[in-house]
């Protein structure tokens, strides 16, 4: 049973509800007795206009079930997205685009431990590269051709090099070395903040 704060706080804020029930009763008697008016159809076993009243409070519920809806629908679409697998060729792609960048961003003077450092990255990603085929021939590609980090030139190079050593082994074509400044140039950064962590003003020259 619907209590008189329901009813009252639904009519104050839902001006539809005057309107059936001055469609069912004399329009002044409603609008000088509204308390009365109120108290006599919650007494009243089967009230005209409840099954009005009550349509109306269901309908409110509709919106919210649809709203109910679209999220779990959302929340399962973020879960199927997180299942989803990324292909070798984007994974690859990704890879070539943080080591050039790094490449670009390698100093032309690097410290003792800026050499360590790259060539430790690199085996990282001959070894934790999470497609296996792809780490195996990159580790015999490294065994030909080790890591050369004496400086910017001579690591974008490096890189390069390799690269074009993958791409034909995947018939794709090379890339012209004496460009790859310029295909893969520094990032923008005030104030040198793209700095690779690492520089001489940090460790000081070794």
């Amino acid at each position: 049973m619907l209590s008189l704060t329901h009813i009252s706080g639904n009519m104050s804020l839902n001006p539809l509800l005057t309107l059936i029930h001055n469609f069912e009763e004399v329009s002044n008697f409603v609008q000088h007795h509204i308390s009365n008016f109120i108290g006599h159809h919650l007494q009243s076993s089967g009230p005209p206009g409840s099954d009005a009243l009550l349509s109306i409070s269901s309908s409110t519920k509709a919106p919210l079930a649809k709203i109910t809806s679209s999220v779990q629908l959302s929340d399962t679409a973020v879960k199927g997205k997180s299942t989803a697998t990324v292909p070798k060729e984007e994974l690859g792609r990704a890879t070539w685009t943080f080591l050039h960048t790094l490449a670009a961003q390698y100093p032309d003077n690097p410290t003792r431990q800026q050499k360590k450092d790259v060539k430790e990255l690199v085996q990282i990603i001959s070894r934790m590269y999470p497609c296996r085929e792809c780490a195996d021939h990159f580790k015999e590609i490294l065994r030909s051709n080790p890591v050369q980090t004496g400086s910017h030139a001579e690591f974008s190079q490096w890189l390069c090099h390799v690269h074009n050593v993958v791409n034909r082994s995947l018939n794709k074509p090379v890339f012209p070395c004496e460009r790859v400044d310029a295909r893969w140039g520094k990032l923008e950064c005030e104030q040198k903040a793209c700095e690779i962590i690492g520089s001489t003003s940090f460790f000081g020259k070794i």
